[in-house]
């Protein structure tokens, strides 16, 4: 009888985090060569030279996209971290039409509280190429003492919510509009509170220098506590993308 081999199960690695906040940028921005754009990073933190054809380029390093490059990732499978950059040009139009959208989950949070940063790899685009996505992410405050919260006979608070609407900031930058996010809560048992269902929202930032872009940012609809604490992260499917802001600056 022929044996057959066991499968073996690929090794953990973890994901490179390319972008550290709170920002930290030199006092000037960089000299780039002639013809190469001077661009915000893509933590959206600093000012960077773009990456031209054939460089690598990352979450925080972008390509010139003045010059239509993009950050080509299908090198650099299964991690998707470190990709080239690549010509739009270079791209034919028929790849859209027999292209089979594929997307991964979000990763877990990279910050149990504050916030931190949720990677996908999708290629959910013209070009059908596979990119990666960030958004942020926050899922409970650092400085607020949510136990405080908690009601009187009761071990755990699923959800925190903020009183009043605020502004999101980021790199000196503040949003065009005012939130009132919710948060996971705690337990002062052994359980643990994690998002239950999410979604995606994009939030508009204007910067004191007239400048603007615009972030991709987790909005926790639910969250549960349990004593599993693997996975801060959707237990469930994330929701589709949610541009609506109606209910978000209640």
């Amino acid at each position: 009888m022929l044996s057959i081999p066991e499968p073996v199960a690929p090794e953990p690695y973890n994901h490179t985090q390319y972008c550290q906040w709170p920002c930290k940028c030199p006092k000037t921005p960089p000299t780039c060569p002639p013809g190469v754009s001077l661009i915000m990073d893509g933590c959206d933190c600093c000012r960077a030279c773009a990456k031209q054809v054939g460089e690598v380029c990352n979450e925080k390093a972008n390509c010139d996209h003045h010059r239509g490059l993009y950050c080509d990732y299908s090198v650099d499978k299964p991690r998707y971290e470190k990709g080239v950059c690549a010509s739009l040009s270079s791209v034919k139009d028929n790849w859209h039409k027999n292209c089979v959208t594929q997307t991964t989950s979000w990763s877990p949070c990279s910050k149990t509280c504050g916030r931190g940063v949720s990677l996908r790899i999708t290629n959910n685009n013209k070009q059908c190429q596979m990119v990666k996505e960030s958004r942020l992410c926050n899922i409970r405050p650092c400085k607020v003492d949510i136990t405080k919260h908690i009601k009187p006979g009761k071990k755990c608070l699923n959800i925190y919510r903020d009183e009043k609407p605020h502004n999101f900031t980021i790199s000196g930058c503040t949003s065009t509009n005012t939130y009132r996010p919710k948060y996971c809560g705690v337990c002062t048992d052994e359980r643990c509170c994690i998002p239950y269902k999410s979604k995606t929202v994009e939030v508009d930032f204007q910067c004191p220098n007239g400048s603007g872009f615009t972030w991709q940012v987790m909005w926790i609809n639910a969250c549960f506590c349990n004593l599993s604490c693997k996975n801060p992260n959707d237990i469930f499917t994330d929701l589709e993308q949610y541009h609506e802001r109606g209910e978000i600056g209640n």
